[in-house]
């Protein structure tokens, strides 16, 4: 597989849910197009724009320039930027504000920014007047290719992330992949751990062609779009499959069971970007899996060269101000969405491409492996 040449035309991906079904828009310049378009979903509508401070200086301008030149009325709600946000304060807030703009069932919501946004607006859409439409507007890498599609949308509780939220599903994706040229670097790079995930978890060809193509990514070439295309079309199949991640779509948890123990661990800051803890919870679990006579530790090593090379967290002592001690982060590990009955759940790998579900995790073999880890700090 070579890198391709650009696309004049925007990709199409569509999530196949029935009544519930959208499409997922990839291309540059797609912003000038988002009144026109949600004008063609709901004619009439009045929308609310979710967003947050850095995104609003960068962005809202063009947004709200294309619904107004569509005929389209809105109402601009900023919340700080950063995963702070993703709490029932500024939850609150955003109810509050949409129902102070008089934002009617009818009407939408906008989520204009990365995935703290998509998650906090989608939550509020879903609660407010038991039920608003909403569309995302991504504007991160990682958003793109994850968050954004799929309808998980949530905040977090002190005792973990995304532990209060709902299943609501956009009735648009609009991944306008110019947005990301203002990205800073590590977020981006955060992002693209999210990349690798779909080769690591399901696509060894993918993987394969990250390894060759990974430098195009990121400079922004026709090799991006086509991974964020590769990446929502595996998405929006195992959405398809298992909406309510009854059964396959845990699969998309790759590495984070680890990872969203260590991002609450070190406090949802800027210490480790939630990207930055799924690269270090992915190489986690391969070196876990490889533990447990999986797969060969050349297979895990491969994994996590790939990673290190782009230059994202591998190891623990990578962490800035360190990690959290054993007992801390098992407990936030108890606290993960997959446990069942108080079993832990990992998603663990037979090999690149090669994730699947395991069920009945031993408590203390986790623990064992993680006090091993630190002590190689």
């Amino acid at each position: 597989m070579t890198a391709p040449l650009r696309q004049i035309e925007p990709i199409q991906v569509s999530v196949a849910l029935g009544a519930r079904a959208y499409d997922i828009i990839i291309g540059r310049g797609l912003v000038a197009s988002l009144g026109e378009r949600i004008k063609a979903l709901r004619a009439g509508a009045r929308v609310a724009i979710v967003t947050d401070e850095t995104v609003s200086k960068l962005h809202s301008g063009a947004v709200e320039a294309s619904l107004k030149a569509a005929g389209i009325d809105s109402a601009r709600i900023t919340v700080p930027s950063g995963e702070g946000s993703k709490n029932y304060a500024t939850f609150e807030k955003v109810c509050e504000s949409i129902i102070d703009a008089r934002i009617e069932r009818n009407d939408l919501i906008v989520a204009l920014g990365g995935g703290v946004i998509g998650d906090l607006a989608g939550f509020t859409a879903a609660c407010v007047r038991r039920g608003l439409d909403f569309v995302q507007v991504p504007t991160t890498l990682l958003a793109q290719v994850d968050s954004s599609v799929g309808g998980k949308t949530g905040i977090n509780s002190r005792r973990g992330k995304n532990l209060i939220g709902a299943f609501h599903q956009p009735v648009l994706v609009l991944a306008d992949t110019a947005l990301l040229d203002t990205l800073p670097k590590r977020d981006f790079r955060a992002g693209y751990a999210e990349v690798a995930k779909y080769g690591l978890l399901g696509d060894a060809t993918f993987f394969a062609w990250l390894e060759r193509n990974w430098q195009d990514v990121f400079a922004g070439g026709p090799a991006r779009e086509h991974a964020i295309a590769v990446c929502c079309r595996a998405k929006a199949d195992i959405v398809a499959r298992d909406e309510r991640e009854t059964g396959d779509r845990a699969l998309l948890n790759l590495g984070h069971t680890f990872g969203h123990a260590l991002e609450a661990g070190c406090g949802f800051s800027d210490r480790l970007l939630h990207g930055e803890a799924i690269s270090l919870g992915m190489a986690l679990a391969f070196e876990f899996s490889a533990q447990k006579g999986l797969l060969a530790l050349s297979e895990a090593a491969r994994a996590n060269a790939h990673l290190a090379t782009v230059g994202l967290p591998t190891h623990l002592k990578d962490v800035q101000g360190g990690v959290p001690p054993v007992d801390t982060l098992m407990d936030l590990i108890a606290q993960d969405k997959k446990v069942k009955r108080g079993t832990l759940t990992f998603i663990l790998v037979r090999g690149i491409g090669q994730a699947f579900v395991e069920t009945n995790v031993s408590a203390a073999e986790v623990r064992t492996f993680l006090s091993e880890k630190l002590a190689e700090q």
